[in-house]
């Protein structure tokens, strides 16, 4: 804490978490060629384990590796499609990812599913493309995912599994880099976040999905004599909706995957923030072996989406994250219209939160600050579980005030590219004006005191500093409202 690195913090609470590397295993059917050493999915059915956290220290494999991927995702302008079943659509190309921490370099353009045609394309001969490029285009994709339902539930979990097992070994060797880079690139993560989150976190979720739903498929119920009791696991007679974050890559891939892998078919629309990591991580179940129509890759606005996707008879469930108001407007809109779906439809959902840390005075002192600053500014904030409030005993709080402003002081904010950062920008426009519209707020409420940080700038890239705030009133709005919008 009294060194000035930069990366003190994140090394003082990570480096005990790192498990030690894990030998492959050559003559595994899963094992894909690298330089570094990570875990196949034969390994892990053996002993079920986490993912290893690679640490990219210099001159190292995993690093010269990421290094490449990021100068070639940096020198393209990656196009991402809708994708329906076997179908790729681009939509004209109305959509756009820009990198958050450079606002002005796009990394992406995407494929919108909207209701704006672009008349050009008239010309070209894509009237057929004109036609599927607004709500037609989503009844389409839940018109190929229902025809798509039956001969997916019918095969075999087993067959289901493998194809996630594989999945989990192209991420966590073939797409790795990609993966990481495009989550660096596009969500303004460090190198530190995109590997646990990216990569090591989804492969995780492949993996101990299908491990778990094969432990299922084991479980035989009680029967007696003249009974025989028997549990069939069945998907949803429908659709299932997956509605994914920004702020988490293997979030979104897990939303879309999990209900995937039990049997059912999907619509997967990714957060117009994160289109890159996701639509690579699609691409890699594509060639995993999922077959067509399974789950469908749909960017599109979130009213243009939900104007489809919930009024449809078919609708079975709903996966979502994101900002409470979106969750009770899906929640009001099902509700109103339980009585026109075949079945009723699943809802799941988790929306922001107003994490706490509650300090005792027993608790270590110096973990407790180290910790209290790791989980307010990581990722800049923008997690669920970020701690936007403090309660210490007024005995503490003096010395612990003044810990915590000097890790604030050592925080380094800038681009991810630079392997020495904490920081980097928060993820769009509104995000920043949000956060600022608190600050500013800050600055003017009798409540509240600014005790360090307030400093945001946009010219490049959206930067907040990191900023305390000293309240007196529990009330007040920064007490209750979350500034972050997932979604």
């Amino acid at each position: 804490l009294k060194t000035g690195k930069s990366c003190a913090l994140f090394y003082l609470v990570m480096m005990p978490m790192i498990n030690p590397m894990k030998k492959m295993i050559s003559d595994s059917r899963f094992a894909l060629r690298t330089f570094f050493r990570t875990l196949t999915s034969a390994e892990f059915l053996k002993t079920p384990q986490n993912e290893p956290v690679l640490s990219y220290a210099p001159a190292s494999d995993e690093r010269i590796q990421l290094d490449q991927a990021i100068e070639r995702l940096t020198k393209q302008v990656n196009n991402i499609h809708a994708v329906i079943g076997n179908e790729m659509f681009d939509c004209g190309f109305t959509g756009e990812q820009r990198m958050p921490f450079d606002h002005k370099t796009v990394l992406a353009r995407v494929a919108v599913c909207d209701k704006v045609c672009n008349i050009a394309y008239i010309f070209l001969e894509c009237i057929l493309k004109i036609f599927f490029s607004h709500q037609n285009l989503i009844r389409k994709a839940i018109d190929v995912a229902l025809d798509s339902r039956l001969a997916w539930e019918r095969m075999p979990l087993e067959k289901r599994a493998e194809i996630f097992f594989k999945a989990a070994d192209l991420a966590s060797t073939k797409y790795r880099m990609d993966l990481n880079a495009a989550t660096m690139l596009g969500q303004g993560k460090t190198v530190a976040q995109a590997e646990i989150d990216a990569a090591c976190e989804l492969i995780d979720f492949w993996r101990f999905n299908a491990y778990y739903a094969l432990q299922l498929e084991k479980v035989r119920l009680i029967s007696s004599k003249d009974v025989q009791n028997e549990l069939l696991l069945r998907g949803l007679q429908g659709f299932v909706a997956a509605i994914s974050p920004f702020n988490f890559t293997a979030i979104g891939s897990n939303m879309s995957s999990c209900p995937a892998l039990m049997g059912n078919v999907v619509l997967w629309k990714p957060a117009r923030t994160a289109m890159l990591s996701n639509y690579i991580s699609f691409k890699i179940l594509r060639e995993a072996g999922l077959p067509d129509g399974v789950i469908n890759f749909i960017p599109s606005k979130s009213e243009t989406f939900g104007e489809v996707v919930l009024p449809s008879e078919h609708l079975a469930g709903v996966g979502f994250v994101g900002s409470l108001p979106v969750f009770q407007h899906i929640w009001k809109i099902v509700g109103n219209s339980v009585e026109n779906y075949y079945n009723f439809p699943r809802l799941s959902g988790e929306c922001g939160g107003k994490n706490f840390h509650f300090i005792h005075h027993s608790a270590d002192f110096k973990t407790a600050v180290a910790c209290t600053a790791r989980a307010a500014f990581e990722y800049q904030g923008q997690k669920c579980s970020a701690c936007s409030r403090l309660y210490i005993p007024q005995s503490m709080w003096p010395e612990f005030k003044d810990a915590l402003i000097e890790i604030c002081k050592e925080i380094k904010i800038g681009d991810p590219r630079d392997y020495s950062i904490f920081m980097s920008a928060v993820i769009d426009r509104p995000a920043f004006e949000n956060i600022c519209s608190y600050i500013e707020h800050a600055k003017s409420s009798p409540s509240l005191k600014i005790l360090y940080g307030g400093d945001y700038d946009d010219e490049k890239g959206y930067f907040i500093h990191p900023t305390l705030l000293l309240c007196s009133d529990p009330n007040d709005r920064i007490m209750k409202e979350v500034s972050a919008d997932n979604n």
